[in-house]
């Protein structure tokens, strides 16, 4: 019996015993979680991003301060 055979049992063998389990992907939670949008470039982040972060997206992209481009209550983590 070479070794494709008995990979072959192996795999047919673990297949039996349950099967593979589905891929969990984190892609639709990440989409759920973008809740701050840019007022300027319409730019979404997700709701636990610093305010620094935001500040820094703000002048370095519009050359604008935060308040321009985000809601002081936008449930930004401080």
């Amino acid at each position: 019996m070479g070794n494709g055979a008995k990979a072959q049992q192996k795999r047919e063998r673990a297949g039996a015993k349950g099967g593979k389990a589905e891929p969990k992907s984190q892609l639709k939670s990440n989409a759920a979680a973008q809740t701050v949008k840019c007022k300027t470039c319409f730019q979404t982040f997700q709701g636990t991003t610093s305010r620094k972060m935001l500040g820094d997206h703000a002048s370095n992209k519009h050359s604008k301060q935060f308040e321009d481009c985000f809601n002081a209550d936008d449930g930004v983590a401080k």
